[in-house]
């Protein structure tokens, strides 16, 4: 059983991973600050494993600490990379807080797995580091065109830190994941999205107005270049996306040993679907009505993009399997077991 570094793994995408990592055989060994988590996902995730994985909380920008945890685990065979704040609209109002986080704990990383000789890397990087293409779908040898938000930017920079690594003597053995827009929930309804505060993501801020804990949803403009004159965005299931990981880190282990490379994988479905479309297939998929309303658009936004996943099918052999339909119902799913929570006494 390999052990790995899972950064961020209590987050939406990080604790999605770690269940499918810990179900494929691998000893996820969990680092997270809790800065944009709840503490609740450390048991739901030992739930759905049936066992008791390694929690730390720790900050990834603190090289001491991560060193201390990189110092008691041993052998460390990999490390998956989530930790970093995500949100396009909020890292437009705050790009030093998005700089000195996801890029600062990134090298903070880099540098304490150099220290301790573990250069097998999973990289969580986004869609977002193409910009506004100029042609959909875009496929991992699509141009880069500038960032629209400062997020975006700093996972340019991440990926561009991974190939200058991959050029030194250092070398790397890296699997960067450009993924899409992941939604839904693990189908137990243990885990699923859990924003702080207000949700800065279409379906998680629908399903709280499906619940009625929002008034409407505000869909942010209607006169894009698009079929419906909304955004159109590439829509994958979060457990098709964990288990992408888990494909990305069984394929660097099955490289020839000591040798490095970079792999660039775009992780979607190939289809692209409006806002609109998205409010649609959840009330068919769900039956409850969802009250909206068109409002602005919202800076940082891209008008469409959605993947062509050449490298994920050719190379991770991974494909997805689960339908925005189905993403949409275990969201739902999820939405509701947090109502029940909420309802038992004590809560």
């Amino acid at each position: 059983m390999q052990k790995v570094i899972v950064t961020g793994g209590a987050g939406y995408i990080g604790s999605h991973t770690v269940v499918e990592l810990a179900q494929a055989g691998y000893e996820p060994v969990i680092i997270d600050n809790y800065s944009n988590s709840q503490r609740s996902v450390e048991a739901a995730v030992n739930e759905i494993v049936g066992k008791s994985l390694k929690w730390y909380d720790v900050d990834c920008r603190d090289k001491e600490k991560v060193r201390r945890v990189f110092e008691s685990e041993g052998k460390i065979a990999g490390v998956l990379h989530f930790a970093a704040f995500k949100a396009v609209g909020e890292s437009v109002q705050k790009p030093l807080k998005y700089f000195e986080n996801n890029i600062g704990s990134f090298t903070t990383l880099l540098e304490v797995m150099a220290e301790f000789d573990v250069k097998e890397l999973v990289f969580s990087s986004s869609c977002t580091v193409y910009g506004e293409p100029e042609v959909n779908p875009v496929t991992e040898s699509t141009p880069w065109q500038p960032a629209s938000s400062p997020y975006g930017y700093t996972k340019q920079v991440c990926e561009r830190l991974i190939q200058d690594l991959d050029r030194s003597p250092e070398g790397i053995r890296a699997a960067m994941l450009r993924y899409f827009n992941p939604i839904g929930a693990h189908p137990s309804a243990l885990i699923g999205e859990l924003p702080l505060g207000t949700p800065n993501n279409l379906v998680p801020y629908l399903t709280q107005v499906a619940a009625g804990l929002r008034p409407k949803l505000t869909i942010f403009g209607d006169d894009y270049p698009t079929p419906d004159g909304t955004c159109v965005r590439d829509y994958i299931h979060v457990v098709d996306l964990a288990k992408a990981h888990v494909s990305a880190l069984d394929y660097i282990f099955g490289q020839t040993p000591g040798e490095s490379f970079n792999l660039i994988a775009n992780i979607g479905t190939g289809t692209g679907a409006s806002v609109r479309e998205v409010v649609e297939g959840f009330e068919k998929a769900t039956g409850v009505p969802v009250p909206h309303e068109v409002g602005p658009r919202r800076p940082g936004d891209v008008s469409q993009i959605f993947a062509a996943s050449t490298g994920a099918a050719s190379q991770l052999d991974w494909t997805p399997e689960l339908s925005l339909e189905q993403a949409l119902a275990d969201a739902w799913r999820w939405q509701t077991a947090l109502l029940k929570a909420k309802e038992k006494p004590g809560t």
